[in-house]
């Protein structure tokens, strides 16, 4: 797991610990020193705790203007045991959303498994952004996990999606493609 890194591509056009925005902003990163762990499995080091112990993440691009940001997960979702969607909601998304932002795109494809448990903040963080014509999109979440998901009836407030080539696209392209879908949808 140490070689999965958050995706650097778009290093140049933002970086969560520069953005005085940001959640993490004025973070420290070491690229050699490895601590955290999912399990027993040492993590790349660029990967942010936001208070989980089995599930991180990097905001690899936000665009205040047009109020969304881009956020790669890495590990177990556990609603169950760790309250991850709580801990999510109220180190990360709730600071996001006080500084504009109210669509996300969670790169979901390293998300291992899903542990559930209630609703209520998916429910809280959906009724949030629908109020500002936001949404929440998972992306690339493997087939397993997308089941636990589907199963509790979460896909309600996060759209599940497939965009396998992601990389390919810059920041906003990816939005305006995932926008644009989510507004066909509704139509």
């Amino acid at each position: 797991m140490h070689h999965i890194e958050p995706f650097y591509n778009w290093q140049h056009l933002y970086l969560s610990e520069e953005d005085p925005r940001s959640p993490f902003f004025g973070r420290k990163y070491s690229e050699f020193e490895f601590s955290q762990t999912v399990y027993n499995y040492y993590i790349h080091p660029q990967w942010d705790d936001f208070g989980s112990r089995t599930l991180y993440l990097k905001i690899i691009y936000a665009d205040y203007e047009l109020n969304f940001a881009i956020i790669e997960l890495l590990g177990e979702w556990n609603d169950a045991i760790e309250n991850d969607i709580m801990e999510l909601k109220r180190e990360v998304m709730d600071p996001l959303y006080r500084q504009g932002i109210h669509k996300y795109i969670l790169i979901a494809e390293n998300v291992l498994n899903f542990h559930s448990s209630d609703k209520e903040y998916y429910q809280e963080w959906y009724d949030e952004v629908s109020e500002v014509n936001g949404w929440i999109v998972a992306l690339n979440m493997p087939e397993a996990t997308q089941q636990d998901f589907k199963k509790k009836k979460l896909n309600y407030f996060i759209e599940l999606m497939e965009i396998p080539e992601w990389r390919v696209y810059k920041p906003d392209h990816l939005f305006k493609k995932i926008d644009d879908e989510l507004m066909k949808r509704l139509d």
